[in-house]
């Protein structure tokens, strides 16, 4: 029986064979996270930056109007354009040939000056006419037929949104999802009262998602506790109840709710029965329904953080706290609840940043003055059609979501965890 012989101690031979065993091993590892990572390169960070892109985006304008753009790169913004910029314009609107490339050119002026798409959808298709608007024609008469055709070309506010827009790149969905503009004449500016929407709703998104995580941890702090007491098979047990919601359609449990809180549904006639109300309450289609049924959706993510951390925490702390004299109530306050802060930050933050996201329930749920920015969101995507202002408006979420998570992480000192 024969052995390999090995290297000595702290030979160069030992160091080569260790780095290359090293080697193989990060190797290995690497190889084994690869699927994983191009997944979430495809369905993560690609569809993000999308999203990002798209935000900034503004090809409509840049795209179908490369001369009129070139034209009016010396126009002061205030007087009627050149006539060049008029035969610039003509000539663009005449070489598109595809009519929905006109259609969206029409819709995205439109969102800038009111009055846009018929203007633009009607000259295009006079100037479509080669007969007619002969490519030969003098810039000073062009002038004279564009304005003949439609006197609304002799108004600044549609040179100035096209002037605006011809750039590929611009910030205005942007500013426009937190109620700012760009100015005709440049710099920034506050919309006008009467158009201030988007901060609102912002702010009820907040003012909802901030509600609805007070109530879950008002809730799932004095369950989780008592859990964290029980025997660990008990504790499964139960706790095999509060995971019942994620096996569940939000859909099935909204119509649920809807069933529950309607006018003569369950909860109204419980409440009659028992003689605490006269009247049934307006549960349904309201600011209530809407929190009752987040709540009841999100308490999961609240009780699984406060369970992990409450189990770490050593009962013996609070029994010790009131052998030396403390009363039991400021015993748990002083000596208990400290140590479940790492709950109670991951519980919220992950109940906050769900709840800021939520489109189904609100929209079945509540009134007009209850929907949250991504009953939005979807409005601009599946009605309006403008993804650039539903990208802005999902940068938006994306970014006060981060700035959460980094106040999370600044105060709590540590990653989130469901434990």
């Amino acid at each position: 029986m024969s052995t390999a012989a090995l290297p000595a101690i702290g030979s160069p031979a030992l160091r080569q064979s260790l780095h290359r065993a090293e080697t193989r091993r990060r190797t290995v590892a690497v190889l084994l996270t690869l699927p994983l990572l191009l997944f979430l390169l495809v369905t993560l960070l690609v569809p993000i930056g999308a999203l990002l892109l798209r935000a900034v985006e503004n090809p409509e304008v840049a795209a179908a109007l490369p001369r009129t753009g070139e034209a009016l790169s010396g126009w002061n913004r205030l007087d009627t354009p050149p006539a060049p910029a008029f035969a610039a314009l003509a000539a663009d609107l005449a070489a598109i040939e595809d009519g929905a490339k006109a259609g969206g050119l029409a819709r995205r002026l439109n969102t800038e000056a009111s009055g846009a798409r018929s203007l633009v959808m009607a000259t295009y298709r006079a100037v479509r006419d080669p007969q007619a608007w002969p490519a030969t024609l003098p810039a000073a008469e062009v002038q004279q037929r564009m304005l003949a055709l439609d006197e609304r070309w002799g108004q600044a506010k549609y040179w100035q949104a096209i002037a605006k827009n011809v750039s590929r790149w611009t910030p205005d969905y942007l500013l426009t999802a937190i109620d700012l503009k760009r100015q005709p004449e440049g710099g920034i500016a506050r919309v006008e009262p009467d158009q201030r929407v988007f901060g609102r709703i912002l702010l009820r998104t907040f003012e909802i998602s901030l509600t609805v995580t007070l109530w879950c941890l008002l809730l799932a702090y004095p369950l989780a506790y008592w859990l964290s007491t029980l025997k660990a098979r008990h504790a499964n047990l139960l706790m095999i109840l509060v995971l019942v919601p994620f096996w569940t359609s939000i859909l099935v449990r909204v119509a649920a709710w809807i069933v529950l809180l309607q006018r003569e549904g369950l909860v109204n006639k419980s409440l009659m029965g028992l003689s605490i109300i006269q009247e049934p309450l307006a549960l349904l289609f309201n600011r209530t329904g809407v929190v009752i049924a987040m709540v009841h959706i999100l308490l999961p993510f609240m009780i699984l953080p406060l369970y992990s951390v409450m189990k770490s925490v050593p009962p013996t702390y609070l029994r010790a706290a009131v052998s030396l004299g403390s009363a039991p109530l400021a015993a748990f306050f002083r000596v208990y609840v400290p140590q479940t802060y790492a709950g109670i930050g991951a519980g919220a933050l992950l109940v906050f940043i769900l709840a800021i996201g939520y489109y189904v329930t609100p929209a079945l749920l509540g009134g007009a003055d209850d929907q949250m920015l991504s009953y939005y969101i979807a409005q601009y995507t599946n009605v309006d059609i403008n993804w650039g202002m539903a990208c802005a408006l999902g940068a938006v979420l994306l970014v006060a979501t981060l700035a959460l998570y980094g106040i999370y992480r600044k105060l709590a000192k540590a990653e989130l965890s469901l434990g």
